[in-house]
């Protein structure tokens, strides 16, 4: 159950530790801040000299004040700050702003310790904390900031784990003409955290949109149910992948599968919009603010100019959006009254059109709009440059701003403009009328791409059974068999004996695998094609001397011919749960990183969605005359697998590589299953 926030973005009254007359210490940038509050609510300083602080009483301690303040900020030396917290509970404060850093950050245990034994004190008393080591927090509504900075107000409610990049994105966020209905400062996230603020600002009318900065989600399958149950656009920005968290990885499919990967998966899963940068997310912000969405993806491309767009449909096709070829009729339309030189077909080009009349913008881009052939028009160029003339000019364009404004409107359509004068008056009447201007083709066609790109199903819990061991080759092979995956005859071996036994059984010719190794190709652990007997003792007796297995295992010969080899695995991901994965594999899946992923369990749907946004999915589908593999079966084994691993809490990686894929059907080659820490390795 989530709680009230209202203590925290509205109190009745606010208590400030560490009030301070000094013009370069938090306690006085707080102490002001509050006071630009005051009509609204008391404000009380506490310093612990007493005396006057920016010329108001100040109080020697929290139990001095005349009430009990709803919202205490606490800007006071770590090795205070626990003594205040327990100050502030014991004069019955509701909510704790912890701007006090090294503590639990600092990374040693004890510190840790010592936060969470102060978070359950702040919990039984009722209360909360944000923080601590955090910038504080903004309300716009209820004149409430209690920060370092200013913040400009405006629609986007925002989250951040970095008090610098949240001052950063409110100078970006002023270039546009946006700005913040509430801000909190998660710092350590010791109590209140990224899902309980998302699930606040979900319900928070003010906040249009949701931006959020977060290096660690905590619980990252309860952050992606508050964002995919919130009624408006969520942005992240978030950081990891490095090559240092691949080393941990036991298995391909960990060492495949980045913390990038994972949260890419997680933001589609849930609707989310990842952006890379500061000034990405305020662009991404502008475009999501206004109402209109796109049906799909094809665009048509609008200029005066021939460079701008040319240039704007590379970059719109980069981002994965269509620029169809318009048709006849539509081409023929939008030829009147422009030049004879003009291009009608998609890229539309005014050649000159726009400065012999400006009127033109307004009416090629009101025709596209209503034409039913495109989802949205990207306008590029010099639109807002023939302002920079005259006054008469600069009248006259932004008279042609407000009419792209209102057929953007009346068309429910979207337009999105990038404009080398893209401050110029006519271009922030567009900005005002909810046409997003942006100063760079690129940044104006992912904005676009935004509004028509569709992300996955939400993400499902998945339903939990009972915990069985999975430790090695055949008890990995048998937990995947059992899900439903089909693999290949084999026999466990430890004598040359049984290795001839166990190939007359399965029938030549036969495989033989070193049991126990990793990547056994590249080791030389296996060998396939043993054609008979003699071939077979021979190459027992070769892989025993070089590498000494304590087991192998005799398999039947797969049609390797007839099909394509893909690897499917899934690992357990600390925040966001099993993550499944699917690329090309065989001894070449790391090497050629040809990989998809997504939040376990995938259904049938979404598992072919993976297989058909591989680079390499021509290779399934029949390239160059072979017959297409059997997408159904690869898709079925991606699923079961999917399952088992978001079934199975105790299982940290699991893989099947390769899958051997062909037009009949799936069959598995390798298992590999690996458990959670402390358990025994799969071979």
């Amino acid at each position: 159950m989530r709680r009230d926030l209202q203590p925290l973005f509205a109190p009745r009254s606010v208590a400030i530790l560490g009030a301070s007359n000094d013009a370069a210490k938090w306690g006085n940038w707080l102490a002001r801040g509050a006071l630009r509050g005051a009509h609204r609510r008391p404000v009380y300083l506490v310093n612990r000299n007493g005396g006057e602080v920016l010329g108001q009483p100040a109080y020697a301690s929290v139990g001095d004040l005349p009430e009990s303040p709803e919202l205490v900020v606490i800007a006071v030396p770590a090795a205070g700050f626990e003594q205040a917290v327990d100050d502030a509970l014991a004069m019955g404060a509701r909510a704790l702003v912890g701007i006090t850093a090294g503590l639990g950050e600092s990374g040693s245990d004890e510190a840790r310790r010592a936060e969470l034994a102060l978070v359950e004190r702040v919990r039984a008393a009722g209360a909360m904390l944000l923080g601590p080591n955090c910038l504080g927090v903004f309300d716009a509504e209820s004149d409430l900031g209690l920060s370092s900075n200013e913040f400009p107000a405006g629609s986007i409610g925002l989250i951040s784990q970095s008090g610098n990049l949240a001052l950063e994105l409110g100078i970006l966020s002023r270039n546009y003409g946006l700005g913040f209905s509430r801000f909190a400062s998660i710092g350590n996230q010791a109590d209140l955290d990224l899902a309980e603020l998302v699930a606040s600002y979900a319900v928070h009318e003010p906040s249009r949109l949701i931006a959020i900065y977060a290096e660690d989600f905590r619980d990252g399958r309860d952050f992606l149910q508050a964002a995919a149950e919130a009624d408006k656009p969520v942005v992240l920005i978030t950081v990891g992948g490095s090559e240092a968290s691949r080393r941990a990885a036991k298995s391909h499919t960990g060492a495949m599968v980045s913390q990038h990967d994972v949260v890419s998966a997680a933001c589609r899963a849930a609707g989310v919009h990842l952006a890379s940068t500061p000034a990405e997310m305020i662009d991404l912000a502008q475009v999501l603010l206004q109402p209109r969405r796109m049906a799909g993806v094809r665009v048509a491309v609008l200029s005066d100019g021939g460079g701008h767009g040319a240039i704007a449909c590379d970059v719109a096709e980069a981002a994965g959006l269509q620029l169809p070829r318009l048709s006849d009729r539509l081409s023929a339309e939008l030829q009147a009254g422009l030049p004879d030189t003009a291009a009608t077909r998609n890229p539309v080009d005014l050649a000159g059109g726009g400065e012999q009349d400006f009127d033109n913008y307004a009416r090629t881009a009101r025709t596209l709009l209503e034409s039913g052939e495109v989802d949205g028009v990207l306008m590029t160029g010099y639109f807002g440059g023939y302002s920079q003339y005259s006054e008469q000019f600069a009248g006259k364009e932004t008279d042609v701003a407000h009419a792209i404004v209102r057929a953007v409107a009346e068309t429910h359509r979207p337009l999105v403009a990038q404009a080398m004068y893209h401050d110029a008056a006519p271009n922030l009447a567009l900005r005002e009328g909810g046409v997003p201007v942006y100063a760079t083709i690129e940044a104006a066609a992912a904005a676009l791409a935004a509004l028509g790109l569709s992300s996955d199903a939400a993400a499902r819990e998945p339903d939990r059974h009972q915990d069985a061991e999975a430790v090695e080759y055949f008890t990995a092979r048998e937990l995947l068999a059992g899900a439903g995956i089909p693999f290949v005859a084999a026999r466990r071996v430890t004598s040359e004996r049984q290795a001839l036994e166990a190939a007359g059984e399965v029938g030549y010719p036969v495989v033989l695998k070193a049991l126990g190794l990793l990547h056994k190709s590249d080791a030389g652990g296996v060998k396939v094609g043993i054609a008979d007997e003699q071939a077979l003792v021979w190459e027992w007796g070769d892989m025993q001397q070089r590498l000494v297995p304590p087991e192998c295992s005799i398999e039947a010969m797969a049609p390797l011919a007839d099909g394509v080899e893909l690897i499917i695995g899934s690992r357990r991901d600390p925040r966001f749960g099993a993550v499944a994965m699917v690329g090309i594999g065989g001894v070449f899946a790391e090497l050629l990183g040809d990989q998809q992923v997504s939040l376990a369990p995938v259904d049938h749907d979404g598992a072919l969605r993976l297989l058909a946004s591989l680079r390499s999915a021509a290779m399934l589908k029949g390239a160059r005359g072979r017959t297409p593999v059997s997408l159904e079966a690869a898709a079925a084994a991606l699923v079961a697998l999917s399952e088992l691993a978001a079934a199975r809490p105790d299982i940290a990686e699991i893989e099947i590589n390769p899958l051997l894929v062909t037009p009949d059907g799936a069959l598995g080659l390798d298992a590999r299953v690996i458990p959670v820490e402390g358990g025994a390795n799969a071979g």
